[in-house]
């Protein structure tokens, strides 16, 4: 009776055992797509998915009464995927697939990385080890395009400036979502690990994704079919993550607040008007008077621009205005005053983060129109100096920054930004360390295309993200400061 049962277990056992299956050769790679929410494509359900290795589709289940089963049988296509597990199987038999050459499929549904692979990403290493998809087109991980839908365009450039952040993107490049994580973390950690995906079957990435759950957790404040803003969208982006991460109000306590949190000292004093002030003297501080002050984190920092010229004559109409960043930056040096609502500030930073967001204030608003200012920002690529905009010990870390990410914004005739006309363009720095060795891309939806360093400076910036320095030498050494 023993002998017997030990038989039936072993006939049981490799029953269960995964087999090599006969039906690998109809598998078309070219038709499939992981990018898109995995519904099953009959009842729309989320539940238990599995995908046809054949034609692409998804079906709920893989029992007899299930959509899956009843595809393989009408339509006689048999290999099925699991999309939670990568694991492989044969319907209607119902048996699992062991094969190595299915490990590229799994690969694409589910990309894992260690700290290995993604110690050079930042690196010019990196540039020189390119990857190829089906249809052996060379493309470098992290630098490709991502499809525009319908009017998703400003959102992608911000997806792309967050995933060049190192600190963030190597986060999620190693993180393993499977509990009771946020839906839009578990999300955009998977684009995270799309877009900079060795194995790629196709060079183009669709967020569709991901942007569905955005849209779902914003109420529909951010969709696909209309333009927004990217700069709101970045920071209800880095709210949700922060909190999605379980951070809190202390500092540190994500890796959104370690990366990008800084703080900046806030002095506001109420204007005084004196009759022995000329009309066209600005308000100014006044020493004997109280001054408060505050202390405030910032993920950003807002930088405003000077107003374009109101009237120009016939040389001049041609002429883009244009200024420096140090002139813009200097509402940050403790000294420029503003006048708002009967109150003077001035602000100056306390602490900065190891990596600094900036927001150039290019469309204003009154009760008729939105205006944009067309003014040109001439900026560094590398070695730009925040010491001056600093008010903190000589203790504090390195104060030179390197360009990583440049988002610039185009319209046609007409002021605002949300014309079906705007182009969001990104440039993103590949390699580091400037010369040879730092490349620079720009990508314009499913366009990409290596830039010229001159060229990146002529484009309305919106958006900036510089990285600290590590190993910067001291002004006083006679640092390089690169332009192009």
């Amino acid at each position: 009776m023993a002998r017997r049962l030990q038989r039936l277990q072993r006939a049981t056992l490799s029953l269960r055992r995964p087999q090599i299956c006969i039906w690998t050769p109809s598998i078309n790679r070219a038709v499939l797509d992981f990018d898109f929410e995995k519904v099953c494509s009959v009842s729309l359900s989320n539940i238990n998915i599995y995908g046809c290795l054949v034609c692409g589709k998804y079906f709920q289940g893989r029992g007899r009464n299930s959509y899956a089963f009843a595809h393989a049988i009408h339509d006689d296509h048999h290999v099925f995927i699991n999309l939670e597990t990568t694991k492989v199987y044969v319907l209607p038999d119902g048996y699992p697939v062991s094969d190595p050459s299915l490990e590229d499929i799994a690969f694409v549904l589910s990309p894992t990385f260690t700290t290995a692979s993604i110690a050079t990403l930042s690196t010019p290493v990196h540039l020189q080890k390119p990857s190829y998809d089906l249809a052996n087109k060379p493309y470098i991980p992290g630098y490709i395009g991502l499809n525009n839908i319908k009017r998703n365009d400003y959102m992608n450039v911000v997806i792309h400036s967050l995933l060049h952040v190192p600190p963030l993107r190597d986060h999620l490049l190693l993180s393993s979502y499977r509990g009771k994580e946020s839906e839009l973390l578990k999300r955009f950690a998977g684009l995270a690990k799309k877009v900079w995906n060795p194995r790629l079957f196709k060079s183009q990435v669709s967020p569709h994704e991901f942007l569905q759950e955005v849209n779902r957790t914003s109420a529909g404040k951010y969709s696909l079919e209309k333009q927004g803003d990217p700069v709101e969208f970045l920071g209800w982006l880095l709210h949700h993550l922060h909190k999605d991460m379980g951070g809190t109000k202390k500092k540190n306590s994500s890796v959104i607040f370690s990366t990008f949190q800084g703080e900046v000292r806030m002095e506001t004093q109420q204007v005084l008007v004196r009759p022995d002030t000329g009309t066209n003297e600005k308000p100014r501080f006044d020493i004997d008077r109280e001054i408060k002050s505050a202390v405030s984190p910032f993920l950003f920092l807002a930088v405003d621009l000077p107003p374009p010229p109101l009237f120009q004559d016939s040389v001049e109409k041609n002429i883009i205005p244009q200024v420096s960043i140090q002139s813009v930056l200097a509402k940050y040096d403790g000294q420029k005053t503003q006048e708002s609502a009967g109150q003077l500030r001035r602000f100056k930073c306390q602490r900065l983060p190891p990596y600094i967001i900036l927001h150039f204030k290019r469309f204003t608003k009154n009760q008729f129109v939105e205006e944009k200012n067309p003014t040109i920002v001439n900026f560094p690529l590398r070695g730009l100096d925040f010491r001056e905009y600093l008010d903190a010990p000589e203790s504090h870390p390195s104060t030179i920054y390197d360009l990583i990410a440049n988002v610039t914004h185009e319209s046609a005739v007409g002021t605002t930004h949300d014309k079906e006309s705007t182009v969001w363009k990104v440039h993103l720095r590949a390699g580091a360390g400037g010369g040879e060795n730092e490349k620079w891309f720009q990508i314009q939806d499913l366009i990409v295309e290596e830039i010229r360093k001159e060229m990146i400076v002529l484009g309305e910036t919106i958006l900036q993200i510089w990285e600290r320095r590590t190993d910067a030498p001291s002004a006083a050494n006679g640092m390089d400061i690169d332009r192009a």
